[in-house]
């Protein structure tokens, strides 16, 4: 695509950045088959090459932003479906990141919306804030249909929604600190426990430790270690995901620096991807830019190191699991063949999802943002679900799990509980 930025615009790196990969876009339409919002609403400005068209205007024109081209570029689920599906390697997620990065600083939001979300990136991302107000959000549930009713206070409404009943007992397999081996030590692992994920489900992060040891490997929770800045990095809040990121780095750094680290293992894979591209993120930051570079370089999904180190099992019970690739999985870290291919060693049989390529509607805080077109993508999704007629669900993401969860009554579990229960650790609460 042809471009007419001007020489001072390109002086600036992250305008030079976006023009790159604007001009490697020609427009050839195969990301629209592969994009959830253009299947769905069938809008070209809701679709990969339309949001591509509306940055490159936003960009090279100085304008004020409108709210038309915010409508669009908020409607992104940042899913990467179209980074798989594109033959000229338009890199789409850095774009749609640095899209967002200049909305925020340049576009007023209306008050409830921009309310909305501070509020979101002052809470989810913190442990206790989040628990006292999932614990408030029991008392206010009733009133969410007639929150629904107001377009502006809809992501209210979703947020009481999908606010757990209960929480989770504390389990010590998931606490911070160090959970040695099983026999021989053959790695030291570092565990991102995530901020949400401890709180929601602190069943995945036990079972993620349980199966590590049994693997040979020592792993880690460093305490203190907070959100990896995912969150409000996809909301444009640039200042607030990078100073994340970088007490993320200098605690993984220091928990290194103590005893060599052989692997950052996520399981929770928009972390995941967070964790891959520190070194992309923080690439202007004299003092970050080799701190994220190692993290980068340490940074694996909990697939991608459980089939490394020759994981096996006899699932208890001959299952069939519908496995629900996040998007983050297979379209931002092209992890794809790990989870299914653990599956089948554990002994369960694996049937392959209609439409896999498409998102569930969750992608970080779209659910609570977007809610309408979410639940949309979810009932689409739990529809394909359905008809391989499983016995669960298995997900390496807690936004899927949460999201398909609030829908269905197939049980949906983190591939990793299934994993750690074919090995010597306990049935899945959900399967109880």
């Amino acid at each position: 695509m042809q471009t007419h930025f001007t020489a001072a615009q390109l002086s600036d790196p992250k305008i030079a950045e976006s023009n790159a990969i604007i001009r490697k876009c020609v427009h050839c339409g195969f990301c629209t088959a592969t994009c959830p919002t253009y299947v769905l609403l069938g809008d070209e400005l809701d679709s990969p090459r339309g949001r591509i068209y509306l940055i490159k205007g936003m960009l090279e024109s100085g304008a004020p932003v409108t709210a038309d081209v915010v409508r669009h570029l908020d409607r992104c689920l940042s899913c990467l479906s179209c980074v798989t599906t594109c033959p000229s390697g338009v890199n789409y997620m850095h774009l749609i990141d640095a899209a967002r990065v200049h909305v925020e600083e340049k576009f007023s939001r209306p008050p409830i919306d921009r309310a909305i979300r501070f509020m979101i990136a002052q809470i989810v991302p913190e442990p206790r804030r989040f628990r006292i107000a999932a614990e408030l959000a029991k008392v206010a549930r009733p009133f969410a249909a007639l929150l629904r009713r107001i377009p502006a206070l809809a992501p209210l409404a979703a947020m009481l929604e999908l606010a757990p009943a209960r929480f989770p007992p504390v389990d010590p397999d998931a606490q911070p600190g160090v959970h040695p081996a099983a026999g021989e030590r053959r790695y030291r692992v570092g565990l991102l426990a995530g901020c949400v994920q401890s709180v929601l489900m602190p069943q995945i992060n036990a079972a993620t430790v349980r199966l590590l040891n049994r693997l040979g490997a020592d792993v880690v929770i460093p305490p203190g270690l907070g959100c990896c800045g995912a969150l409000t990095h996809h909301m444009g809040r640039e200042r607030d995901a990078l100073q994340r990121a970088g007490t993320s780095i200098d605690i993984w750094l220091k928990e290194s620096a103590e005893a060599p680290l052989d692997a950052i293992v996520a399981n929770a894979s928009g972390c995941g991807t967070m964790l891959k591209t520190y070194d992309h993120l923080l690439r202007q930051d004299a003092g970050k830019r080799d701190g994220a570079r190692t993290v980068s370089r340490l940074a694996v999904d909990i697939s991608e190191l459980a089939l490394r180190l020759g994981y096996r099992g006899e699932a208890p019970r001959r299952l069939r699991v519908a496995y629900q690739s996040a998007c983050s999985l297979q379209h931002g870290q092209k992890v794809t063949r790990e989870p299914v291919a653990l599956l089948e060693a554990a002994g369960f049989e694996v049937v392959t999802v209609p439409e896999g390529h498409l998102c569930c509607g969750s992608a970080g805080t779209y659910n609570l943002l977007q809610p309408a077109i979410a639940t949309r993508l979810r009932d689409r999704k739990i529809a394909n679900i359905a008809s391989t007629r499983p016995d669960v669900i298995a997900s390496g993401n807690i936004g899927c799990i949460t999201q398909i969860g609030s829908g269905t009554t197939i049980p949906i579990v983190h591939t990793v509980e299934l994993l750690d229960w074919a090995s010597g650790g306990p049935m899945p609460e959900k399967l109880k």
